[in-house]
């Protein structure tokens, strides 16, 4: 990603989610969140949270990978989950 001004308001919204402010996000199913970044080509970012407190980053892309994004980080909750109970 080479647009500075994309690469800052993605770096701020982390900033936001250590502080427990999610901002514009929406659940996809299966205990995944999408958290919706209005900037460039409409990036997305799709997390869990663990006990309430740990935001575990699933993967990330943009409005166009939308559909696929969410299909791979559904998985990789799974995984985690069946890994860590």
């Amino acid at each position: 990603m080479r647009d500075k001004r994309v690469q800052s308001n993605i770096r701020s919204r982390f900033i936001y989610l250590e502080q427990g402010n999610f901002g514009d996000y929406r659940s996809v199913g299966s205990g995944v969140f999408e958290l919706r970044i209005h900037v460039g080509a409409g990036y997305r970012v799709y997390f869990a949270e663990v006990d309430n407190t740990i935001v575990l980053l699933l993967c990330g892309g943009d409005k166009s990978s939308q559909t696929q994004d969410i299909q791979r980080a559904k998985p990789y909750w799974r995984e985690y989950k069946e890994a860590h109970t």
